[in-house]
């Protein structure tokens, strides 16, 4: 028996066709305009996929993405040194016992700012603060950490 070899092997009969042979004459069925109709660009040379007809294309109607898009903000609630008197706050303050007396919304980063004046002595846990209200909580004397979340 023949080995098989790489050479004996062929197509199925009837998988493969022949090439169009366009433009081979007139009595053929693709002569003379070889299936390009009769006049304008298209039967004279190709025309791009992405050619509209001449209205303005779809590349040009798009606007550009132009710059740099800048991440999220970060943004703070805000909590000012009066706020914190006028609830009469002592001791350890962090942001959650903020959002339970209802200073600060639920979420967010919390940051305490010198607007007014405290007289309590608290020590507070919090974001972020400002000069003034550091300087005024702890003349009062209160602490401030600022912790990271």
């Amino acid at each position: 028996m023949k080995k098989l070899r790489f050479h004996h092997l062929k197509p199925t009969p009837g998988s493969t066709k022949q090439k169009l042979r366009k433009g081979r004459g007139e009595a053929g069925k693709r002569g003379k305009t070889a299936g390009r109709g009769t006049k304008g660009t298209g039967a004279r040379k190709t025309v791009p996929a992405y050619f509209e007809g001449g209205q303005i294309p779809l590349y040009r109607r798009i606007p550009k993405l132009r710059g740099i898009k800048n991440g999220p903000k970060m943004s703070y609630v805000v909590v000012n040194v009066s706020d914190l008197e006028e609830k009469k706050v002592e001791g350890e303050v962090t942001p959650d016992s903020l959002r339970a007396l209802g200073l600060t919304r639920k979420k967010g980063l919390v940051k305490v700012l010198g607007d007014g004046d405290i007289t309590n002595k608290i020590d507070l846990k919090i974001h972020a603060i400002s000069e003034v209200a550091k300087s005024k909580i702890e003349s009062a004397g209160g602490t401030v950490e600022i912790i990271q979340e």
